[in-house]
């Protein structure tokens, strides 16, 4: 199956039309309307170092607003919107993902949440959590 997302002039998101053989022996492809959405994953990397877990996505052409980053545990959720441009237009090559995407993590450990920071820059929305350390209890006297 080969799926494309379809631009109509109302611009609905969500539509595409789907190329799909019915049948192994029939030689004939069928075109078909779906009401799927389309919600794609943007390229993520998570990585630690001594006192951090650090999630990077790469992500360009957004605001710094049209995030949305939530922390559960130790679970990361980004999701966002990215806009297509409104313009009529015939493709010829289309590897550049618009629309809803979200990108879900499972963090390596636990994290202090209230401690967490984001900055996006050159394309790039970069999430630091700081590790929660284990406290050090002292044996008293």
């Amino acid at each position: 199956m080969v799926e494309v997302r379809l631009k109509t002039a109302a611009d609905r998101p969500g539509w595409f039309v789907s190329e799909e053989r019915h049948r192994p022996s029939s030689p004939l492809n069928r075109w078909r309307m779906t009401g799927r959405t389309h919600v794609w994953r943007p390229p993520t990397d998570v990585y630690e170092t001594e006192v951090t877990v650090v999630v990077r996505v790469e992500i360009a052409g957004m605001r710094e607003e049209e995030f949305s980053i939530a922390l559960s545990d130790r679970y990361l959720v980004i999701r966002g919107q990215r806009p297509d441009v409104p313009e009529r237009r015939a493709y010829h090559q289309m590897e550049i993902f618009f629309g809803e995407f979200m990108s879900e993590v499972e963090l390596p450990v636990q994290v202090v949440a209230e401690e967490a920071s984001a900055e996006y820059q050159a394309g790039f929305l970069r999430v630091t959590l700081p590790k929660a350390l284990p406290k050090k209890i002292e044996i008293q006297d």
